[in-house]
């Protein structure tokens, strides 16, 4: 650690309450000695962190767990907790430490109140953006439930641990011994599949909802700016979302964020829900519409069977990764085929991959992984590729990256257990070929959720929300804004805008809408 992050870390550590032992598990191999070093230097910044040799443990080498002295706790580090991880390893000996989290009280309470004994694996990535969100809610699970325990593992510290439960995607999340979630998942969703009468609970209380003057389906930056633009206009406020971040939660490194030099997705989200709760917005998660129901109030259908009320509605749903939607897809999804080249491209370190997509994100997906696989073969449906030349250039400075244009992939095959090719047809000479893979990642392009709007508002060829310069849809009162509309050119900072203006625009609505009549002023006079 250098001077600048070690003075930043002796001052969160000043944060702890109570004394920390750390237990390490330690060999002669090069990761345990890499692994003392960090975890010396790390108790040498707090009076209140101990360091300790534990040759009890012998299941993973190197590993170390975190205990309030005297205490037994169920929280675990089986690998080195850089990258990404380094905050779950800073968090962790704070919450250890006696640190109050930044969680509601309820959540809390439902947590402690799990009934039932838990070990929890998760194994990780360092670079995957999505994995320390579940290793924090998990450690924070097993601080504040003794019968709550967790390992982070390090898929490429222990490979052979990797190899035998065939994970070919994180992070990857096994409780007591089965799969229990692959993905980004957050404490609430984590939560919810434990505690399964809670769902029944949430549901009645979104029945109870008052009516919203604004109520904003979708947790993205367009929904984002609509709710701050509508909330300091004084309007009863909602967002309703299945997740608060979208795509943006899955983006590694953003550059073109005006006024932001550089950040990364998860950063950003964090910041755009920080804005949105500074001001009196009813943030409601884990919800995904279903029907959306005009009338002289809007209905809001939910997946869960419960249903919200409004004045006004702005759609901002954004989109999800178009799928190749060839045989073999669905059957090596997370086995063999991903959409993360970030999070999972170390898992497939050394072995041959493709890249379907040359666009921007193909490209860059293609050039991530030459660094760590042994051959990258990018194909492309069209005659040439689309991404900026930038990256072109770029990309043809790699060795071992092939491109292979106007190809037609037309089924991924495998053992029955994982991926083991992709076959294609050559668009010009109209022959079938075979590629030898481990792993195919699919980078082409978006679909707009709007699969739950089907005969309510006017739909592009393409499935996007058609909007006029307001944002107003083709029912008076919905409007729509971001990835999920007509607007061209999918970008945070437009999907920022878009939302403003949808949100203004609702707002004009609601004004026009609440105004009397003639007749009714004629009456009043």
């Amino acid at each position: 650690m250098d001077a600048t992050i070690k003075k930043q870390l002796h001052q969160y550590l000043a944060n702890i309450k109570h004394p920390v032992e750390i237990h390490a598990a330690l060999d002669d191999q090069s990761s345990s000695k890499e692994m003392r070093a960090l975890l010396e230097e790390i108790a040498s910044l707090s009076n209140q962190l101990i360091f300790k040799e534990d040759i009890s443990n012998t299941e993973r080498t190197p590993s170390f767990a975190l205990k309030p002295v005297g205490k037994e706790m169920g929280v675990r580090f089986a690998g080195i907790p850089m990258g990404h991880e380094f905050t779950s390893l800073v968090l962790a000996l704070l919450q250890v430490g006696g640190h109050p989290p930044k969680v509601e009280a309820d959540v809390i309470e439902r947590i402690r109140q799990l009934d039932g004994d838990y070990h929890f694996d998760t194994y990780i990535s360092l670079t995957c953006q999505n994995c320390p969100e579940v290793v924090q809610a998990l450690n924070l699970m097993a601080v504040i439930n003794p019968r709550i325990k967790h390992v982070m593992i390090d898929g490429g510290l222990y490979q052979e641990e990797v190899k035998a439960r065939q994970i070919m995607a994180v992070p990857s999340i096994y409780l007591n011994g089965q799969p229990f979630g692959q993905g980004r998942m957050v404490l609430d969703e984590i939560l919810a599949k434990l505690d399964v009468s809670g769902a029944q609970r949430d549901a009645d209380k979104l029945n109870d909802k008052p009516v919203f003057d604004m109520l904003i389906v979708g947790g993205g930056p367009a929904a984002s700016a609509a709710a701050i633009y509508a909330a300091r206009k004084g309007l009863h406020t909602g967002i309703v979302a299945d997740r608060f971040g979208g795509q943006v939660l899955d983006t590694l490194s953003i550059e073109n964020f005006i006024s932001v030099q550089e950040t990364e997705g998860p950063k950003l989200v964090h910041a755009l829900e920080q804005h949105v709760k500074s001001y009196d917005v009813d943030v409601m998660k884990l919800q995904r519409a279903s029907a959306l129901i005009p009338g002289e109030l809007f209905t809001v259908q939910l997946e869960s069977g419960a249903s919200l009320q409004a004045k006004s509605v702005i759609i901002a749903t954004g989109a999800r990764w178009r799928e190749l939607n060839v045989q073999g897809e669905q059957e090596y999804r997370n086995r063999g085929v991903a959409y993360c080249p970030h999070c999972d491209g170390p898992l497939f370190k050394g072995k041959p991959v493709a890249v379907v997509g040359g666009g921007n994100s193909g490209v860059e997906a293609a050039i991530d992984l030459a660094g760590i696989v042994s051959h990258v073969t990018l194909l492309e449906y069209d005659v040439k590729l689309r991404a900026d030349e930038v990256l072109q250039r770029k990309l043809r400075s790699l060795r071992n990256v092939t491109v292979i244009t106007s190809a037609q992939t037309t089924e991924v095959t495998g053992d029955g257990n994982k991926v083991n090719g992709l076959r294609y047809r050559d668009r010009l000479s109209g022959t079938e070929k075979l590629l030898a893979l481990d792993g195919i990642f699919v980078q082409i392009g978006l679909l707009p959720n709007t699969d739950w709007l089907k005969n309510t508002v006017t739909l592009s060829a393409r499935g996007e929300i058609e909007i006029d310069a307001h944002g107003q849809t083709s029912v008076a009162g919905v409007f729509a804004a971001g990835d999920v509309t007509t607007v061209p050119y999918k970008q945070i900072i437009i999907a920022l805008g878009e939302g403003s203006k949808a949100a203004l625009g609702a707002f004009d609505y609601l004004i026009r809408a609440s105004a009397p009549t003639a007749e009714a002023e004629k009456l009043a006079a």
